[in-house]
């Protein structure tokens, strides 16, 4: 009998997008470790009559985690903070309102995880552009050093 490894694969849904960083926050749930997170106010339609979506998301990796929180201060100053993203593993996740005019209404609220961001500006000024992807990078980080963002 010969011993032989199975290796799983998977199928990826990958969003791509570009919108207004939000709400950017440390969680700490009952079980397990603390994450990242933010929302994602992403446009959508046409550019002269954009409407959002919303996205609450788990940053995932070292890069994407490192740059959304430099955009921290950024964001709580209130300023306009744009950034073209990926998104990976959305679901939907539904929930009651507790307060406000909505309260005893169901929620629907789109969850993913940031998986990568490919630019970012802050108030109209570029601060951050991805290097190219090195296909040769075997842990899929981007390559490379981003500029310093605006303060």
């Amino acid at each position: 009998m010969s011993n032989s490894s199975h290796e799983t694969s998977y199928f990826d849904l990958h969003i791509t997008g570009l919108g207004y960083l939000n709400r950017i926050r440390e969680v700490t749930p009952k079980k397990g470790g603390s994450f990242l997170a933010c929302n994602i106010a992403a446009l959508n339609g046409p550019s002269d009559n954009a409407e959002y979506r919303r996205f609450d998301v788990r940053v995932s990796g070292s890069k994407a985690q490192q740059l959304v929180r430099r955009c921290s201060q950024a964001v709580t100053d209130k300023r306009k903070v744009l950034i073209g993203f990926r998104l990976g593993d959305l679901y939907a996740d539904t929930f009651l309102y507790e307060k406000g005019q909505n309260a005893g209404k169901h929620g629907v609220s789109l969850k993913a995880r940031l998986l990568f961001i490919s630019w970012i500006k802050v108030d109209g000024q570029a601060v951050y552009k991805a290097e190219p992807y090195n296909a040769d990078d075997q842990d899929g980080t981007v390559q490379g050093e981003a500029e310093a963002l605006a303060g």
